[in-house]
């Protein structure tokens, strides 16, 4: 995933410390579909995510991050799960962890397609026929799906 420039200038400032972000995650359903991007990053299928860049509402973060990897215009229907994921130490050093909230979207327009150079795939899954995926993505997919009021979830959850 590209770093966001905000990201790189404070990277400057503080090395590899430790760095707390908001990342959203976007839960995008058609009918009985969802959409789904293979990252270039793991190789692993998941749902569609990025960083909240500053001054950005969440909301219109991941709608931004839906259409940049994937060319899908999609609309948030509500906020689904608000989570904290276990500290990430990345492969040249840098520390994070994020605040991430999930959205329940709905599909729009647009045909899915690889939109970035972040995405080795992206492509609509039934709901019930899903590739391998994190145990994250299952996790948000499966709080969407079951149409729940907002979860907030234990790090252990995670």
């Amino acid at each position: 995933m590209p770093v966001p420039d905000f990201v790189l200038d404070l990277r400057r400032r503080i090395g590899h410390d430790p760095l707390w972000l908001i990342g959203v995650s976007g839960v995008v359903l058609d009918g009985d579909r969802v959409l789904l991007g293979r990252r270039l990053d793991t190789g692993g299928w998941s749902t569609v995510s990025g960083i909240v860049e500053p001054g950005e509402h969440p909301a219109v973060a991941v709608v931004r991050e839906i259409e940049e990897e994937t060319g899908v215009t999609a609309t948030v229907e509500r906020l689904a799960v608000v989570s904290v994921t276990v500290p990430i130490t990345h492969p040249n050093g840098d520390r994070t962890q994020y605040t991430d909230l999930t959205f329940r979207c709905r599909y729009v327009a647009g045909e899915a397609h690889v939109a970035d150079d972040e995405s080795l795939e992206v492509g609509w899954f039934p709901t019930d026929a899903l590739p391998e995926l994190d145990a994250r993505s299952l996790r948000r997919i499966a709080h969407v799906l079951a149409d729940q009021e907002a979860a907030i979830l234990d790090l252990e959850e995670l």
